[in-house]
């Protein structure tokens, strides 16, 4: 039931209510003594009404009592007259609302579509800006910016001449200086990525290290995705939603710091777009599909960099399939708000998940596990029976292993019917 009806049955009641009070009042006025008419039902009811209206020290037929019998109703009818008149109120604004919201996805998207430069400005464009400032006074190069084919703006390195170790680092002279003499950072780094390889205990310990070296790397692109992908590792670990919202807040912050610093490190790409993935499971639909676009943007990049990783051949086939089942609504909420939806096919992942099994045969059983989807949906039924066994054969390690132990148990049970 609607809220204006609520409102209209409360009204009723109230109504209802009051008028029995006043016939009741009129029937006893009228009403010669020692008339023999009974109306029990009218009786009753009067009863009823009296001992919720008058006090108890009050008689029922008393003179005084009918007075405030009278006053005390012409109250709750002013009442029920302002509440009529709140209700009118209301229904005027609703009226308006109605009208104005059929206007609101145009504006909505004039709006976007007349600021989408800003909009769609990712943390590499940032870095480009950056970069020009601060290599101005040095004479340098600077960068140039080009419209890539989805409406984004893509960066071109700023000079030749920059060193790795500057690209790792602020062009703070100070910070290069730093650089050049820790010589424990690699044994560090090398030390991390060990941890990250290990139990759930050895990543944990490695995020602690990497949190109590912080304020020490602030401006290391290698420390920074590093940081980034331990929280993603934290993340995954945990089972609190708002702990979880915090790692993937406080993670994409460090990715975004990464790229900004140096937007040629494919691996700040990468755990920029991880976070972008992991964050759409907070948000609203108009974020979640906008970092669905930002995940797709620094993947791409990532993988223009780094093209011999198998595990970004995999997430590109995830972002094809989640893509690929997008509702019907889904898809034109994406048109309203960004002009153009994204598009991808089964095929097309299908084609990823291929990739990452070819650069490196049982990659993972995830993988088996969405090649197995794959191939059922394009209705190759023996195919994907295939890669189910080859996804049985692994066993379920990480979380996102037991996740896929689970889907894989559902497919079978639908592939086996």
């Amino acid at each position: 039931m609607s809220p204006f009806e609520n409102r209209g049955l409360m009204l009723g009641i109230m109504a209802g209510t009051a008028g029995l009070s006043l016939v009741l009042v009129c029937y006893r006025k009228i009403r010669k003594p020692g008339a023999a008419v009974r109306i029990r039902g009218f009786q009753d009811i009067g009863n009823r009404i009296n001992s919720v209206v008058l006090p108890q020290n009050e008689a029922p037929n008393d003179q005084g009592a009918v007075m405030v019998l009278h006053g005390r109703q012409l109250q709750i009818l002013e009442k029920l007259n302002g509440l009529l008149l709140t209700v009118d109120e209301l229904k005027r604004e609703v009226e308006f609302l109605k009208e104005a919201i059929p206007k609101l996805e145009e504006l909505v998207r004039n709006e976007l579509q007349g600021s989408g430069d800003v909009q769609r400005v990712s943390p590499s464009h940032r870095a480009t800006r950056r970069r020009k400032a601060e290599t101005a006074p040095r004479e340098t190069t600077s960068s140039e910016e080009a419209e890539s084919e989805g409406g984004y703006l893509t960066a071109h390195t700023d000079s030749e001449e920059d060193s790795e170790e500057e690209k790792r680092w602020t062009k703070s002279p100070d910070a290069m200086v730093e650089s050049e003499k820790d010589e424990d950072l690699p044994n560090f780094l090398q030390q991390v990525d060990n941890l990250h390889k290990g139990s759930e205990d050895d990543k944990k310990e490695g995020f602690r290290l990497l949190l109590e070296n912080d304020d020490k790397y602030e401006n290391c692109v290698d420390f920074l995705w590093r940081l980034a992908r331990a929280y993603g590792d934290l993340f995954e670990m945990t089972t609190d939603a708002e702990e979880k919202r915090k790692y993937v807040t406080d993670g994409k912050i460090k990715a975004e710091k990464a790229i900004q610093l140096d937007a040629g490190s494919a691996e700040s790409h990468q755990w920029f777009a991880i976070m972008c993935g992991y964050m759409s499971q907070f948000e609203s639909v108009q974020n979640k599909i906008r970092n669905g676009y930002l995940f797709k943007e620094h993947l791409d990049k990532a993988i223009e960099l780094k093209p011999q990783d198998p595990f970004l051949y995999y997430l590109n086939g995830r972002w094809c399939y989640s893509v690929a089942q997008l509702s019907w609504l889904e898809k034109k909420v994406a048109a309203a708000l960004f002009g153009t939806p994204p598009t991808s096919t089964v095929e097309e992942a299908l084609q990823n998940f291929l990739k990452a099994e070819e650069m490196h045969p049982g990659y993972s059983k995830c993988n088996y596990v969405y090649l197995a989807k794959c191939y059922k949906d394009l209705g190759q039924k023996s195919n994907a029976l295939k890669y189910c066994d080859s996804a049985l054969s692994i066993l379920s390690v990480t979380n996102e292993d037991k996740e896929a132990q689970k889907d894989l148990e559902a497919l079978l049970l639908t592939l086996k019917l």
